[in-house]
């Protein structure tokens, strides 16, 4: 065969390629089988082998190629790919909708109901028509260059299904791994002694971090489609010809998909589609809905973290019904009331939870929860129980509306101290700081990891010290004695002496662990180090105006008042000389540290969730070894967040800023280097 011959044979087996993997992947109707459909491929990886030249980026047998890679480069997404606002209540998709006509009264407005699917979020660009970088959502605005991973992907074309591509055409979607394929891997893990992935979705975001193409293209990954970025030489009238332009150019979209001409048929496909979920391919977590005219998008806007034109319905598996018995009020350590549901115990994801929280007054008015309901509950984060919402129709005659103030007798609970409205926040708190509620969780603050790091002094201990008045503030520590200690339960002569030692060695502390340890309102670890950075000196922050003090970095009004008035309040202020009378260092070290170097120096660093290798205070502690200022909040001027499991609103804040993101892995990468 010559090369004008086998020029004509590579691109008629490269159009039948492409034709069964449109009827296979998109319209789910394969009409060869698996071993015809490997013969063609062969044929044409053997003649691409005999004439190279005639290789091009595009062919199906580059999908898996190259050597595997050193890492992953970042790549920007030419349009933001934002987050959705979730609920899980059908009341709340009633009220977006509510919102939706009244920012566009004068229009109609029908909707696209999709499936959720649960799996990982990509971004595919497409130039002229031919796929050229493919990328992880990170954080909304930045993402990794998985572009090898992803063409290992069939069902993602590497060429669009058009005779006149677009210019540019940005793809967003979710690449998955189908539930029966999923199973099908697990037992060939387990009959080769291996263990089994957790669930598909981790299985897909696993792979996909994969450096080598040549093991991604093992698991049987596929992906979705449903949304369009950054376009040139296309446009969509509407969200429901999106959906049918993407199926024509070759992407797989969802199975089912609905236009619902109000809320009302929302609900019912929403519900539908719940109903559907067993049957389908694809793991999915609920619905989403959209508001169908792409037009109205822009009018309609978005808020910090999501857009006004779309909202996630989530189904809630892991919700259990309960009775709401009583309501308590605990005392946190800067003497916030929270109030705490006591529930008839019930059995929900792992665990018999009987107590959960209600988070503030205010959400328990907003949902109108009353003793003697019937609630529904879930794990928060898969970790904290709390109350989401209440059973109306299950309401029995005789529930009673909760105040917080009049349950308290506006006094605190645990002290019997005053009480105040929080202005700044919605709480009450006690003002009475020896209020042993507050004492014991400022001395347990005061000797963690995050502060004065003391060893053995953990909460029993600390429960015990405060209960039997041994100590009434946290200088009280110092004048402690082994044989004090060792006279309380569980606490040995050797013991009592280590915890005693721990505590004399705290007196060494850096100033920002002094103050941090202090327990300020609105003061965290990262705080704490930019006034000692600033102040150098506790007396010298001690002394400072609210307006000096709100000159320090990330120091706000409200901080540099909370700051001003813990230092002027003579109780802390006798605190303080208590401390340096006992000889507790309250300023810094004259020898300054080598200037660190590595990727973290000078970095300004939050870390969020829980990793797996490190304790959140490990993690924190590596990160200011290698020069970094470690913060509690999330702002623009963050340069990295280190993401564990679980991640809740700092996540959200640094994708809404374009703050950079680290996985766990992605991290111990950097710590390398």
């Amino acid at each position: 065969m010559n090369r004008a011959e086998a020029q004509k044979r590579i691109a008629e087996l490269r159009q039948e390629i492409r034709r069964h993997d449109h009827l296979y992947y998109v319209l789910d109707k394969p009409v060869i089988s698996d071993r015809d459909y490997d013969r063609l491929y062969s044929e044409l990886k053997e003649l691409e082998g005999q004439f190279p030249a005639l290789v091009t980026p595009d062919s199906p047998t580059q999908r898996v190629g190259g050597e595997a890679l050193k890492q992953f480069n970042p790549v920007r997404h030419l349009q933001p790919m934002l987050s959705l606002d979730n609920t899980y209540n059908i009341d709340e998709l009633r009220e977006f909708d509510a919102r939706v006509r009244k920012l566009v009264p004068e229009e109609h407005i029908d909707y696209i109901l999709e499936p959720k699917i649960d799996g990982v979020s990509i971004s595919l660009r497409y130039e002229r028509g031919l796929f050229t970088v493919g990328s992880t959502r990170g954080d909304g605005e930045r993402g990794d260059d998985i572009t090898a991973n992803l063409k290992t992907l069939r069902a993602i074309p590497l060429q669009l299904a058009a005779k006149k591509p677009p210019a540019l055409l940005e793809v967003r979607g979710e690449a998955y791994m189908p539930v029966a394929a999923f199973e099908k891997l697990n037992a060939e893990r387990v009959r080769a002694g291996e263990e089994p992935f957790i669930n598909p979705r981790n299985t897909a975001a696993g792979s996909l971090k994969q450096l080598d193409p040549r093991l991604v293209a093992t698991r049987p990954l596929s992906a979705i489609f449903y949304a369009a970025g950054a376009t040139e030489g296309i446009t969509f009238g509407t969200q429901e010809e999106l959906l049918k332009t993407l199926k024509e150019l070759g992407f797989p979209t969802a199975r089912h998909w609905w236009r619902c001409k109000d809320i009302d048929a929302v609900v019912a496909r929403a519900r539908q589609l719940e109903d559907l979920e067993p049957s389908l391919p694809y793991q999915i977590d609920g619905a989403v809905v959209k508001v169908n005219d792409l037009t109205l998008w822009p009018r309609l806007g978005v808020t910090a973290k999501a857009p006004r034109y779309a909202i996630a319905y989530k189904y809630s598996h892991d919700q259990a019904e309960t009775k709401l018995n009583a309501i308590t009020v605990q005392v946190g350590r800067t003497g916030t009331l929270t109030p705490v549901a006591e529930l008839e115990p019930v059995f929900l994801a792992g665990s018999t939870i009987s107590r959960a929280t209600l988070h503030n007054e205010e959400e328990i008015k907003r949902k109108d929860i009353r003793i003697g309901d019937t609630v529904v509950i879930e794990k928060a984060g898969h970790v904290i129980p709390a109350v989401i919402g209440v059973v109306n129709e299950k309401r029995p005659r005789g529930t009673k509306e909760f105040n917080l103030f009049d349950h308290i007798h506006g006094k605190c609970p645990v002290c019997g101290g005053p009480v105040n409205r929080d202005p700044e926040f919605v709480a009450w708190r006690c003002e009475n700081i020896s209020c042993p509620a507050q004492l014991k969780r400022t001395i347990q603050h005061f000797a963690s990891r995050g502060a004065m790091n003391i060893e053995g002094l953990g909460e029993v201990l600390v429960n015990q010290l405060v209960d039997k008045g041994l100590v009434s503030n946290v200088a009280d520590l110092y004048s402690l004695t082994a044989g004090q200690l060792a006279g309380l339960d569980r606490m040995a002569e050797k013991s009592a002496a280590n915890v005693v030692t721990a505590i004399a060695e705290s007196k060494e502390r850096e100033l920002w662990r002094v103050i941090n340890g202090l327990g300020i309102l609105h003061v965290g670890e990262g705080g704490a180090q930019k006034l000692a950075d600033r102040f150098h000196d506790l007396e010298a922050l001690a002394a400072a105006g609210e307006e000096e003090l709100q000159q320090t970095e990330d120091v706000g009004p409200v901080m540099a008042r909370s700051i001003h008035d813990f230092f002027h309040h003579p109780r802390n202020q006798a605190v303080l000389a208590k401390l340096r009378g006992a000889g507790v260092r309250t300023k810094e070290k004259a020898a300054q540290k080598p200037a660190a170097t590595g990727p973290f120096a000078g970095k300004t660093v939050v870390v969020t969730g829980t990793l797996e290798k490190f304790s959140r205070d490990d993690a924190k502690e590596e990160l200011r070894k290698r020069g970094a200022h470690v913060t509690d909040s999330v702002s623009k001027k963050t340069d990295y967040l280190i993401v564990g499991h679980d991640a809740g609103s700092k996540l959200d804040k640094a994708r809404a800023l374009g703050v950079p993101t680290l996985t766990e892995e992605q991290f111990l990468g950097k710590l390398r280097e």
